[in-house]
């Protein structure tokens, strides 16, 4: 647990020091890449093994923040960051067409696997990661498994 947050501290430091390309992007861009950053820190306290970052398919648009084990379950998981929880809360943005557009990519993502390494089980998990009012240290909120992992075919064809 230590070296985890140690290595956690040493990330954000090399973050402030090292001259970044992030320093042309919009300050949101800038904090859900730190919103991301402290997610999967947070993830791997809470026992998942992390395998990619930002999975991007060739067939489809979007991308999955993270992708990683619990126990035997396969994990794509959505990180939604706010500065504030005044407005709406974040994984109210993970809307139907967000969910949709994450099932595809998901879907990519497991027939890029080797056939021996096919989960049994997957889910959509979501990760508010919230830095109220300013703070430096985040707090976090985690859905497991806060959405179906069916694709609603119907609906993706009308619009």
């Amino acid at each position: 647990m230590f070296s985890g947050r140690l290595t956690q501290a040493i990330v954000h430091l090399l973050d402030r020091v090292t001259p970044a390309s992030d320093d042309d992007l919009p300050e949101h861009l800038r904090t859900g890449r730190r919103g991301e950053e402290d997610a999967y820190f947070y993830l791997r306290r809470r026992g998942y093994t992390i395998i990619a970052a930002n999975y991007r398919s060739p067939n489809h648009r979007g991308e999955i923040d993270l992708v990683g084990w619990h126990g035997g379950v396969l994990c794509f998981i959505e990180v939604k960051t706010r500065t504030t929880r005044d407005v709406k809360p974040a994984e109210a943005a993970v809307d139907r067409e967000k969910r949709d557009e994450l099932r595809r990519v998901a879907r990519d993502f497991l027939q890029s696997m080797p056939r021996n390494r096919q989960p049994g089980e997957y889910r959509f998990d979501v990760v508010a990661v919230y830095y109220d009012h300013g703070s430096e240290q985040a707090t976090f909120e985690l859905f497991q498994n806060a959405f179906s992992t069916a694709y609603n075919h119907k609906f993706a064809r009308s619009h």
